[in-house]
Parts: C-alpha cells; sequence; structure tokens
C-alpha cells in the first residue's frame, strides 16, 4: 500500500503535504503524519470531535449485503453517471475521491468499469479506510472529518462520490476540478419503507433530493442530472437484519424483533444525482 501524497494538504495549516520519511509525511510547517501500519493516513484537524464513524458490526452488515448484490443497480448507475468524466479523461488516468467510502464497495465497482484510476479512500471510521483498502491496496487511504475543511488539495478530483455520506458543499466545489462531477447518491421517501412501517429503520426526511440540490448551489455546484433507480429485494430475515445493521439505524432505531422467518418483498428506491460547477460544461 502506498499514499500519493498529490492529493493531500496538512489538516493544521493546509500547506501540501510530501513524504518526509519512510512513513511518515509532513508539510513545510513542520507538522507531521505517520501512516499507519494498515496503510492509511490520519489527517483530523485540531480539536476535531471524537467520533469514530462506522463501527465494524456496521461495516461488516453492510460488506455481506453489498457483497450479495443487492446493491448492485445503484452501483451501475453510478458507474453510468461518471460516463461523460471518463470520455474527457482522454486516456489520463481519472482521479476520484470516494468522500465516505465505507467498504470500499462503489470505488471497486468505478475501478472496475472505468480501469486506469487514482483512487483516494476517505472516511471519519478508521475500520471503514482498512477495509476499503483491503479491496482497493493501491489506493491512498485518509481518515478525515468531512464536515471540517478537508485535508484535500484544490481541484484534485475529476470525481467525487459522494454515496449515503455526508455532504460539505464548499470543501466539495473547492477539491472538485473545473469539469469534474460530482455524484451523490441519497434514499428517496420510498426506500426501505416496509422495513420503516415495522419501526425498524430510521425515517428519511422528505424530497431529500431537493434539499441537498439546494445546498450545493449555495457553493457554486449545479445539479446536472438525476435519475432514480428503484427495484424490489426479496429479504428473508438475514437480509432484513443486514439492512437494518448496516446504516444509522443500528444505533439510533428501535428495532422490534423481527420474528417473520418468511422473505418478503422490500423497496430499493434512491436518487443519482450529478453536479458540476456552474458554467461549466457537463
Amino acid at each position: 500500500m502506498s499514499i500519493d501524497s498529490t492529493w493531500l494538504r496538512c489538516p493544521n495549516c493546509f500547506s501540501d503535504l510530501s513524504p518526509v520519511g519512510d512513513r511518515v509525511f509532513g508539510c513545510d510547517h513542520g507538522h507531521r503524519f505517520d501512516r499507519s501500519k494498515y496503510g492509511f493516513l490520519t489527517l483530523l484537524p485540531p480539536k476535531a470531535p471524537r467520533t469514530v464513524g462506522d463501527d465494524r458490526d456496521m461495516l461488516a452488515a453492510r460488506a455481506a449485503l453489498l457483497g450479495s448484490g443487492a446493491y448492485a443497480p445503484i452501483a451501475d448507475e453510478v458507474v453510468r453517471s461518471i460516463a461523460s468524466c471518463v470520455a474527457r479523461s482522454d486516456g489520463e488516468r481519472l482521479r476520484v475521491a470516494d468522500l465516505g467510502c465505507g467498504t470500499g464497495y462503489y470505488a471497486e465497482r468505478v475501478a472496475a468499469a472505468t480501469g486506469d484510476v487514482d483512487l483516494l479512500l476517505a472516511d471519519r471510521s478508521p475500520d471503514a479506510v482498512r477495509a476499503a483498502l483491503r479491496a482497493l491496496p493501491e489506493s491512498t487511504g485518509v481518515v478525515l472529518d468531512i464536515w471540517r475543511p478537508l485535508p484535500l488539495r484544490d481541484a484534485g478530483a475529476d470525481v467525487i462520490l459522494d454515496i449515503f455520506a455526508p455532504r460539505n458543499p464548499g470543501e466539495f466545489a473547492r477539491v472538485l476540478r473545473t469539469h469534474g462531477t460530482l455524484v451523490v447518491v441519497v434514499p428517496r421517501a420510498t426506500h426501505l419503507a416496509e422495513l420503516r412501517a415495522a419501526g425498524m429503520l430510521l425515517d428519511i426526511p422528505p424530497e431529500k433530493s431537493v434539499t441537498v440540490s439546494e445546498q450545493l448551489a449555495v457553493a457554486g455546484i449545479e445539479r446536472r442530472t438525476a435519475r432514480s433507480v428503484e427495484y424490489t429485494l426479496s429479504a428473508d430475515r438475514a437480509t432484513r437484519a443486514l439492512l437494518a445493521g448496516m446504516g444509522p439505524s443500528a444505533h439510533h432505531a428501535t428495532s422490534p424483533a423481527d420474528d417473520h422467518a418468511e422473505a418478503v418483498e422490500v423497496t430499493v428506491s434512491v436518487d443519482v444525482l450529478t453536479f458540476g460547477h456552474a458554467g461549466s460544461a457537463g
């Protein structure tokens, strides 16, 4: 595993980071960061909140659910959504930043579809970055706080993936190249509605795609396309447990016992949105 420092800036002073030793990266102002034994850097700003992101149980549930192919149609649409960026790359390596990478599932699908790609895998959870690097060991892995100024250089990404993850509009605008594409996946009101009705999942705010688009527009990032992906998934009790355990509901929802052994049809419904800098060609 290696670190491509051309992605990175110091979280303390925002100067460029570069290697200063075998496993140490630093800036001209003397700030130093050690690469972990798992291959990633932790680049958190001073006094960052002591949150850790998704825990191992949540990541294990997500890996099992995604590994089953349950969300493959969503990944297919994510890949299609960056086709214009791939076409513009003209044989050069595409630079893709997966911010909120989780297990690396979507980044792995993008890498498989596009070929030559430089990947940044970033998450607040060290366990998530570690898992993603196991799937994509040639990538650069970073633990960061997506709510704070990102430890990433200006205009460093052709593509930003934000899939079921928080967003930082101003920082996304800074990091995205002029003709780059931001891909955002958000759940629709009907997403996993059958499990929500059973009290197993948290509610989804209405018109989430509209809210997200309005937030990004303030930062000069305008919506290019919006495509809905909706289908039904036959979910047995084990699959329902994975769906409930892989996201925020694992910690916050009051989940009643799921005593139904038979499979039920569950609706998967998301919006796959693409954005770009206002005034730039899509």
